[in-house]
């Protein structure tokens, strides 16, 4: 099973390993590229997620401000996140960000943790 492809109840989170390497991260796109930055974006979803490295991905659209877009990634390390960043598609789109949008990537870097096991 493919860890976007969850059925039932917490059903899918066990892939997920203490302490996984996420990162929320967030951009803003420049007056007027909204759209043009949604459009440039959206083909990552299926590239990322067919990465066997990775666990999780959501991009996501503040419904306020729909320049607005955050990502959500999860990766058992940091080495496999760094992998991706250097992937060439993730580098062609972070090529596209100057024109696009405003001041880059603000990214949160984190550890996963789960409750103790019953």
């Amino acid at each position: 099973m493919m860890a976007h492809e969850q059925s039932g109840p917490r059903k899918g989170y066990d892939h997920v390993p203490m302490g996984a390497y996420s990162v929320v991260a967030e951009v803003h796109a420049k007056p007027g590229k909204a759209d043009e930055l949604r459009t440039a974006t959206l083909p990552l979803i299926d590239l990322v997620r067919s990465d066997p490295k990775n666990l999780v991905y959501f991009f996501q659209v503040d419904r306020a401000d729909p320049g607005h877009l955050i990502f959500y990634e999860v990766f058992a390390t940091q080495d496999d996140f760094e992998a991706h960043n250097n992937m060439p598609y993730v580098q062609a789109w972070f090529a596209k960000l100057s024109e696009l949008a405003d001041g880059g990537v603000r990214m949160t870097r984190m550890e996963i943790l789960q409750a103790p096991k019953k």
